[in-house]
């Protein structure tokens, strides 16, 4: 009884000055005329705001639309966004008609003692409704019975994203209305002007990304309980890959290339080509761990930029493994080729110290003798295993010997100078190949 007679009297606020409010009735002071606002006296005497209207008949029709303020934040790690959002609900009361064609503004504290929807937001993690300075609520009646009811609402949605193109992506979002209690039996929703019915979201400038298109739909939600209407917004957000280009790609690349520079660097500067192999191959790994921290949470996805990096570590490991073989051939090289001008020093020595010449000859012709017979034995380019008076088990060692040896030839480095020499092409063609595949493949794919 309180509340229909607080209502009453600032209903009476609204009225003319000629006019006077009485218990139950609207009179005026000048004539008789008791029908002129009979929405207002229907508000304090028999209407139930637990009742829709149309109550136990057709379903309520509520048109929606949308102001979308802003969307203050994406997140990657929580998968989320932050909007804040004007939601705008009109539907009609028959309870609620007076002649004229006068619109009037309520005091929004006035919503307490009318039937609104119980409209929420599908997927929302965190809601609030603005409260300064006082609750941004709006409530416009009209002469026809027609209600604005309007929200000012902050809300935390969830928007599942695919991160496999990171960060060339695109993410596809949804902002979902839906009733609560009523469905498709009592309520029916539907956008006021389709696309149209949304607002400045075409104005929004986000940090990271850009608006692409939206547009709006009308869909049902099948539950337990029943079909439920629901509204959706849904729309796209491209990914600025600007500040990635210039924060990973650019200097991930140019490690790369630093890498390259060991490459015209003798083989016998070890510390220079060492350095550089070295830090390079800690920089690339620093770099892809701070990629990672900004997403720490997402590691589950495989993203282009984990991609990209792998592709940079790769080369540059390469390029260290390359000098390390490169490095090792020339070594292995150098004692070969000690251990052939061993003997041949040896023997200038004792020419030196003996000159004699028939000593000489007969020296020469001995060390000959035994090179041949060791040649014979243990040199698997001179043996002809079938001129050898040895069983068939023995041939067979020395064939497969002969096999295993000139397999081992084509693997081997015969000038390891030209390892290097073929790595300053090789590793910066197939680079720009494997580029040009990753661009045309995240980008067009």
């Amino acid at each position: 009884m309180f509340c229909r007679y607080f209502c009453f009297f600032s209903l009476c606020l609204f009225l003319p000055t000629q006019r006077r409010c009485s218990l139950g009735h609207v009179s005026d002071l000048h004539g008789s005329d008791t029908t002129s606002l009979p929405g207002f006296e229907n508000l304090t005497m028999g209407y139930n705001k637990y009742l829709r209207p149309y109550f136990g008949g057709e379903p309520v029709q509520i048109g929606m639309s949308l102001d979308i303020a802003s969307i203050s934040s994406v997140s990657e790690s929580d998968m989320d966004y932050t909007a804040t959002i004007y939601l705008r609900q009109r539907w009609t009361d028959p309870r609620l008609v007076f002649h004229g064609n006068k619109s009037f503004t309520l005091d929004a504290r006035l919503v307490e003692l009318l039937w609104v929807p119980d409209t929420y937001i599908v997927e929302s993690k965190r809601s609030f409704l603005h409260d300064v300075t006082v609750g941004n609520r709006l409530i416009r009646l009209f002469s026809n019975g027609t209600i604005l009811y309007a929200l000012r609402i902050t809300t935390t949605v969830a928007c599942n994203m695919d991160l496999s193109k990171y960060p060339m992506d695109t993410q596809t979002c949804r902002l979902q209305l839906e009733s609560w209690g009523y469905d498709e039996n009592d309520v029916i929703f539907t956008w006021l002007r389709g696309n149209d019915s949304v607002h400045g979201i075409e104005k929004l400038r986000l940090s990271q990304y850009t608006v692409e298109r939206y547009y709006t739909l009308v869909s049902k939600s099948q539950q337990e309980t029943g079909s439920y209407p629901r509204l959706i917004l849904q729309f796209e957000l491209r990914r600025n890959v600007l500040y990635f280009i210039l924060e990973t790609y650019v200097p991930s690349t140019l490690l790369v290339m630093l890498s390259w520079v060991s490459f015209w660097i003798t083989l016998d500067s070890v510390p220079a080509r060492t350095c550089i192999g070295v830090t390079t191959v800690l920089s690339m790994t620093t770099l892809m761990i701070g990629s990672r921290s900004s997403l720490s949470k997402t590691n589950c996805f495989i993203k282009a930029i984990d991609v990209y990096l792998g592709i940079c570590f790769s080369f540059i490991f390469g390029a260290l493994v390359e000098y390390a073989v490169a490095h090792y051939s020339s070594s292995q090289k150098c004692v070969a080729k000690a251990a052939q001008e061993g003997p041949t020093k040896e023997l200038t020595k004792e020419m030196e110290e003996v000159n004699i010449t028939n000593i000489l000859n007969s020296s020469i012709a001995s060390y000959k003798r035994k090179f041949s017979f060791t040649s014979i034995e243990v040199s698997s380019d001179n043996v002809n295993c079938s001129d050898l008076t040895v069983k068939t088990h023995e041939k067979i060692k020395c064939v497969l010997r002969n096999k295993m040896q000139r397999i081992i030839g084509y693997f081997t480095i015969q000038n390891p100078s030209n390892v290097d020499h073929y790595s300053k092409l090789l590793f910066p063609l197939f680079f720009m190949l494997v580029n040009v595949f990753y661009w045309a493949y995240y980008l067009y794919f």
